[in-house]
């Protein structure tokens, strides 16, 4: 797995669909109904487990976004760290709610684990492989052409991604630098560099001013600085680890 579905919208979805799975499974199978529990307890248990795992996946999303966007890459190993992680934050939210007054709860933290929440992680992990394997299936194939907007309506650029060398930020503006018929060009858009970045994904953040298209990336002039398609830029500290995986 080399990447990474980011949407919001879809992995949403997905924590929906993890959560009816969840409650339709535990309110009707009822895997770890020792005869004791009755139809309200075993009704809060799978309402509870249920809007639980949609938020903890909700947390998982939001950060796996901020993850990838920083060192551009996916692998099984961050993969398998991110439903490790669900889990650890999914365990501690359940087992908090099962020891509330609520539902008081008698298992202690050994014996819930071993009861229920190993049997709740059987029941969802095969979803949650499949459905994010399929999530990758869903990011939308990016077009070839880029359309930049500013504030005013008069405000804007159309390119081609290929031609996108890097934007900069220029006070209240950006500072498009593009390339046409070979020659280096440039155009103020009233807009901010977060906007630009959030629009368009595949853009490198090297510097707080800089954003650039790592397709036009050459070399390194020193330490500092880059050398793109007819232009340097300098390169902070902080942003410099995502330029070295390229």
């Amino acid at each position: 797995m080399k990447q990474l579905n980011i949407s919001i919208k879809h992995n949403l979805i997905v924590g929906l669909l993890i959560a009816l799975w969840l409650f339709i499974f535990a309110f009707i199978i009822k895997p770890f109904d020792d005869g004791t529990i009755n139809f309200r307890s075993w009704l809060l248990i799978s309402i509870g487990f249920s809007v639980l795992a949609f938020l903890c996946y909700a947390v998982l999303v939001f950060i796996q976004k901020q993850v990838y966007r920083r060192i551009l890459k996916w692998n099984l190993t961050l993969e398998t760290l991110s439903v490790f992680f669900f889990y650890f934050i999914y365990l501690i939210g359940i087992y908090a709610y099962y020891k509330s007054p609520i539902l008081k709860g008698g298992y202690d933290f050994a014996e819930f684990f071993s009861i229920i929440f190993v049997k709740v992680v059987l029941i969802l992990t095969p979803l949650i492989i499949l459905a994010r394997r399929y999530l990758v299936k869903l990011i939308p194939v990016k077009e070839d052409v880029l359309i930049i907007k500013g504030e005013n309506k008069l405000d804007i650029l159309k390119i081609n991604k290929a031609d996108l060398v890097c934007i900069s930020n220029a006070q209240n503006y950006i500072e498009i630098f593009y390339t046409e018929n070979d020659k280096l060009k440039s155009k103020l858009i009233r807009t901010s560099l977060k906007k630009v970045q959030e629009d368009f994904d595949f853009l490198i953040q090297i510097h707080r001013s800089h954003l650039i298209n790592p397709s036009h990336f050459k070399s390194w002039r020193n330490q500092n600085t880059v050398i793109l398609t007819q232009i340097e830029l300098p390169v902070s500290k902080s942003f410099k680890e995502s330029l070295l995986t390229l």
